[in-house]
């Protein structure tokens, strides 16, 4: 779809909302080229969760605009997410983790005053072993949750401090905030 060259009001307000968050220190916001043909107007944020040091998380977030609307939509502008995890073995494996992740979503949404409808996507959690020239780490475990919806209220900030949430959710963080307790050593451990 060729884009126009001004972009209309609503489509620049969300943007500008998207950008006026500063998430927590662990959470690293680029942002990204955004797809093209999806919407005449698009907006990506890509998003990396560092804990210790290390990549636990990672993360897209797609603003798309298009001013004639879709039905499926509901609207005009519609938000986009993906985000994956590593897990443990254990978690990955939990039959409950899809149901889990989802409420990571909705619960971030509601939380944040991100009023939305038509809200859709997939939770997917999977399990790797490692065999024959590729063996080496132990089983690995991942989710990874796809979903979209349409924003009702004009404020794009509880929007992105909403996916903020899910991202720090789904890498395990504690809330902001609160500090994790250092593991435990039996007595007589080194």
């Amino acid at each position: 779809m060729p884009t126009p060259t001004a972009p209309p009001e609503p489509f620049i307000h969300a943007v500008a909302g998207l950008r006026a968050v500063a998430p927590r220190p662990e959470i690293k916001l680029e942002e990204v080229g955004a797809p093209q043909r999806l919407a005449p107007y698009a907006f990506a944020l890509s998003a990396t969760v560092l804990r210790d040091g290390d990549e636990v998380a990672s993360g897209r977030l797609i603003l798309l605009h298009d001013p004639a609307g879709h039905e499926a939509w509901q609207g005009t502008l519609r938000l986009v997410t993906y985000v994956t995890a590593d897990l443990e073995v254990d978690l990955a494996a939990d039959p409950l983790l899809p149901t889990v992740g989802w409420t990571w979503l909705t619960d971030a949404l509601d939380a944040h005053g991100a009023a939305y409808r038509a809200l859709g996507g997939t939770v997917t959690q999977t399990l790797s072993t490692r065999f024959g020239d590729l063996a080496g780490p132990p089983a690995a475990g991942d989710v990874e949750l796809r979903a979209s919806w349409t924003p009702v209220s004009p404020d794009f900030t509880a929007h992105l401090l909403a996916w903020c949430a899910l991202l720090g959710s789904t890498a395990g963080l504690p809330p902001p905030g609160v500090t994790a307790l250092p593991e435990r050593r039996p007595a007589g451990a080194a």
